[in-house]
């Protein structure tokens, strides 16, 4: 019911042209759609790709989950160990790429996706549960997350704030603002993708090295 064109399949074949393999998941949202229903679906998705790793042909030791707006929530969450991988005991991705995305359900929140996701009238505990940045603690993933310092949609102190809890928690990161959607030709995000690629590529080899 909600997909933006600009993300998904253009991240997904932009990283193919550089060698990566890459799935677009489709997941349950919006009305009658509650937490943890969205994660439920990534969880569902992910177990069915790293069981058919030898068949696919993909390194599953080093993968990364990206997501953009309010599907930067559900992987931000995955990165969690209270709701996303340990809760579902999967393998920690090697890294995450968050653009632009929905972080907190307090007063930055998107309303129309907290509403969505946990109801018009959420108790304070889950408020505070499902808000990454609460979430965050020294086992976080690696996280590459930028925002366009200009969204009225998503407020970019969703990604200041989680960048402020990664950086508490010694988490390897990097953090940008710029100006623009999507994969940002001729806008001032343009050139973010091969930034991610290369933040990406740092974390594989600090794992090569055993760090």
């Amino acid at each position: 019911m909600v997909c933006s064109f600009v993300e998904g399949f253009p991240y997904a074949k932009r990283l193919n042209e550089q060698g990566y393999s890459a799935f677009v998941l489709y997941y349950r949202y919006r009305k009658n759609v509650r937490h943890p229903a969205p994660m439920d679906d990534l969880v569902r998705v992910l177990w069915d790709i790293l069981s058919r790793a030898e068949e696919l042909n993909l390194d599953t030791d080093r993968y990364s989950i990206w997501g953009s707006s309010a599907e930067g929530h559900l992987v931000a969450s995955f990165g969690t160990e209270a709701m996303g991988h340990a809760n579902y005991h999967l393998p920690k991705p090697s890294a995450l790429v968050l653009c632009y995305p929905m972080i907190t359900m307090g007063e930055k929140t998107h309303p129309g996706s907290r509403d969505n996701l946990l109801s018009k009238t959420p108790d304070a505990a889950m408020l505070d549960f499902t808000s990454v940045e609460k979430q965050v603690t020294p086992a976080y993933p690696s996280t590459f997350v930028w925002c366009s310092n200009a969204d009225r949609t998503v407020d970019p102190e969703n990604s200041r704030m989680l960048a402020g809890g990664l950086e508490k928690n010694g988490i390897s990161h990097r953090f940008v603002e710029y100006h623009g959607v999507g994969l940002g030709e001729w806008l001032a995000c343009e050139g973010w993708f091969e930034k991610t690629i290369t933040f990406w590529k740092g974390r594989l080899s600090d794992q090569q090295g055993g760090k």
